[in-house]
């Protein structure tokens, strides 16, 4: 748990008498900034923002890692990854959401619901791991961690050593990849309206490669960037598809019996080196326990159940996402599922306040790789974090801890560790605590220094 009870809500939030679908809508890579409700001015995004404007936008929403199959794997099953070991992104053979674990599309299917994955998985490339051995009784997408776009296919899909499949099976990539799986998901939206749905529509846009027609590119051709309008044309191509699966959900009477919610896995990558991304106005991004890694675009839609145009600003973690989903399906996990997240209805709802608890993240490395080892742990507007740091030498170090008041200091810019140590000390036993809990990362593979037979498990330092 996320140092608070677990599913704490559970039964204060009474689903209606017919079990909503629900469709989790996750974007790659995208900025924080990079949806209109959140600020973005250099390009529109009418689609995501009519989901605030019909429901709640969470403006201090987290996942719970600042990379993809991490943040997926806490996404998926409602529980922290670092808790089975799966801390960084690993593409090597015999890696993927680990086997013991419960997806939440296991669990809506005992429900009586019918799944769907649509896009990118990277969660294992292997039979036991594929999608349809997860939960899933329909996919169409691909394995890896990333895909081209275009139907040329090209260096990105052969990499990854992914293709494009419709469950097991190869089909043929035809068209600029984000409209395919808004084919998908408003054909699946329509073959379903008979029976609860679940559908975890999982774009691979806007992350790299950077690749958009000319059409989208077209509509933000005043973007003089090239990267930025690169990028802002792919996320006007989600946007676009994303209002298809919406206006399906209208045209074929489901939308008010859906759950909708749209997130980022992680921050935005910056810079022309990336994609082009803003997390303004944090510091920070993907790859870092800094707001900009950490904290997303997280809106959430219910008509007729969840406020409309609500700006929610407690904090919350994708974690929270099963354990609402699954209230909302009147269908709670038993206790021995050791969720680590809350249900949110009754929050949005404006039902009962969240109760205090403190958000906690652990960031590890693949070996070689010790400067991405960052920690952080947030408790109300207190926030102590950490990473490696790098001296002008080249010299890494495992940083100092800096405590922040994001009430007063939202870019993390003044450590006040040394005027509030007991704050500061606080958040480190809570972090402490949770830590103990944790494996290691199961890469298989020893540390820097280390030789395999050396490897042994040990508790992580402090923040």
């Amino acid at each position: 748990m996320l140092l608070a009870f677990a599913g704490a809500f559970s039964a204060l939030a009474a689903p209606p008498a017919a079990k909503p679908n629900i469709l989790l809508i996750v974007s790659d890579d995208q900025g924080y900034a990079d949806v209109g409700v959140n600020g973005c001015r250099d390009f529109a995004t009418p689609h995501l923002d009519s989901i605030a404007r019909a429901g709640v936008r969470c403006a201090s929403g987290y996942v719970s890692a600042p990379q993809c199959a991490p943040s997926r794997c806490g996404l998926l099953t409602g529980r922290h990854q670092n808790r089975f070991g799966y801390e960084f992104n690993n593409d090597s053979p015999g890696v993927g959401l680990p086997l013991g674990e419960t997806t939440l599309a296991d669990r809506l299917k005992a429900a009586g619901y019918a799944t769907g994955a649509i896009g990118k998985w990277h969660l294992g490339a292997e039979e036991p791991f594929h999608p349809l051995q997860r939960g899933f009784s329909e996919f169409f997408g691909f394995l890896g961690g990333g895909h081209a776009y275009q139907p040329a296919g090209g260096r990105a899909a052969q990499a990854n050593r992914s293709k494009l499949l419709r469950n097991r099976e190869p089909v043929p990539h035809t068209k600029y990849l984000t409209d395919h799986f808004g084919d998908e998901a408003v054909a699946f939206v329509g073959r379903h309206g008979g029976q609860p749905w679940f559908l975890y529509l999982a774009f691979n846009a806007p992350h790299s490669p950077l690749q958009a027609t000319p059409d989208y590119l077209a509509r933000v051709a005043g973007i003089t960037n090239e990267t930025r309008r690169t990028y802002a044309a792919m996320v006007t191509a989600l946007d676009d598809n994303v209002g298809r699966v919406l206006a399906k959900l209208r045209a074929t009477g489901q939308e008010e019996r859906t759950l909708i919610v749209f997130l980022s896995d992680n921050g935005g990558p910056l810079g022309n080196a990336w994609n082009g991304s803003s997390n303004a106005p944090f510091n920070g991004q993907k790859g870092d326990t800094l707001e900009g890694g950490i904290r997303v675009p997280f809106l959430a839609q219910w008509k007729g159940v969840l406020p409309a145009g609500k700006t929610f600003d407690t904090p919350v973690i994708s974690l929270d996402l099963t354990p609402t989903f699954l209230a909302a399906a009147g269908a709670p996990a038993p206790a021995n599922a050791r969720l680590d997240g809350i249900n949110l209805l009754p929050a949005w709802k404006g039902e009962a306040a969240l109760p205090e608890r403190a958000l906690v993240w652990r960031f590890n490395f693949p070996p070689g790789r010790e400067e991405l080892y960052k920690t952080a742990i947030r408790a109300g507007d207190w926030k102590l974090v950490k990473s490696w740091e790098r001296s002008a030498s080249g010299q890494r170090s495992a940083g100092t801890p800096k405590l922040i008041d994001l009430s007063k200091d939202i870019r993390e810019e003044n450590n006040l560790s040394a005027a509030q140590p007991e704050q500061a000390a606080a958040l480190k036993v809570r972090w402490e605590v949770w830590n103990k809990e944790l494996k290691e990362p199961f890469d298989g593979q020893p540390r820097a220094g280390e030789s395999r037979k050396d490897r042994k498990p040990k508790t992580k330092t402090v923040p």
